[in-house]
């Protein structure tokens, strides 16, 4: 199938490698995104495939976007953090880069990463659920993506946790990712600052409830901070529980969960199992779907997007 270029688009970096059908990378780029300029954002991604283009044979490009794209992968409906909406990026792309060009929601693309070269490579179901400033998902169902009727499938962060709970970024209340998040993780730990408990924590930056961020708390929790492991562990049952909900229904061989939080390891990741277990249905009578880390990191949606579009 020859070589892919695989584009990962946020709302800070643009990275983009050359992939080859094992899933290894050849080659890697990273521009910054000028997310609030349209214009400016599609040459910055042209540009970047042209380099690699120009040193690799590379046949076809996959763009993974951080938004709802549609189900021919082509428009990107609406980008939260970019400026996107309602746009043609395949045949912008196309026109530019005179290559076949693939267009795929990062979640989907970064769930395809991990089901063929990752966490999921050894079943044909996947879930992936990606925990960082939100949370996030994408869908291998017996060895395709799911994408839903209209491309918008696995928003699995705003799966309603708390009837009338907090105020979501999508405009509703209690969504997971409102609970289950690694600014949900930030947010309850400034708020506990005051408590006797978080001292350690306090202290380890200069007393500025404000300058407690994830890493921190990781940090000290794999140091054996009481206060820190609590917070961990119940970010984890708020994801596990959330999970149990969507197993219900999808039915995964295995859960991969992943994003910057994940790098906590067991001291999140058991939790999250514990939870998921204690509120599955009929757990009793039933396998229990296996919840594993994501091994591919940050380049997932890359080796996804890029594999995509081979195909």
């Amino acid at each position: 199938m020859g070589l892919g270029c695989g584009v990962d688009v946020g709302g800070t970096k643009i990275l983009g490698g050359v992939v080859d059908e094992d899933g290894a990378i050849v080659e890697k780029l990273r521009v910054e995104s000028p997310a609030t300029d349209v214009e400016a954002m599609e040459e910055a991604i042209a540009g970047l495939v042209r380099e690699l283009a120009g040193r690799h044979d590379v046949t076809a490009v996959g763009v993974g976007a951080a938004g709802y794209v549609d189900r021919h992968r082509a428009k990107v409906l609406i980008a939260p953090n970019l400026a996107w909406r309602d746009i043609d990026l395949r045949a912008e792309l196309e026109e530019q880069l005179d290559l076949r060009v693939v267009v795929e929601n990062d979640a989907n693309a970064a769930a395809w990463g991990e089901f063929r070269f990752g966490a999921g490579e050894d079943v044909d179901d996947l879930l992936l659920v990606t925990v960082g400033t939100g949370v996030g998902g994408g869908l291998v169902l017996d060895g395709a993506v799911h994408r839903g009727a209209f491309g918008v499938a696995a928003e699995v962060g705003h799966l309603r946790v708390v009837p009338d709970g907090l105020r979501c970024g999508c405009g509703r209340r209690g969504c997971l990712e409102q609970y289950a998040s690694g600014s949900a993780l930030e947010r309850r730990a400034r708020e506990r600052a005051d408590d006797e408990a978080a001292g350690p924590l306090l202290d380890r930056v200069g007393g500025d409830p404000t300058a407690i961020d994830g890493p921190v708390i990781t940090e000290l929790a794999r140091a054996g901070d009481p206060f820190c492991v609590a917070q961990l562990a119940e970010l984890g049952h708020w994801l596990g529980a959330g999970i149990a909900s969507l197993v219900a229904v999808l039915d995964p061989a295995v859960i991969a969960v992943g994003g910057g939080v994940a790098d906590a390891d067991e001291l999140f990741l058991d939790p999250v199992r514990e939870a998921f277990t204690e509120h599955l249905p009929g757990r009793e009578h039933r396998p229990v779907a296996e919840i594993r880390k994501a091994s591919l990191g940050n380049t997932a949606g890359l080796i996804g997007a890029a594999d995509l579009a081979r195909r």
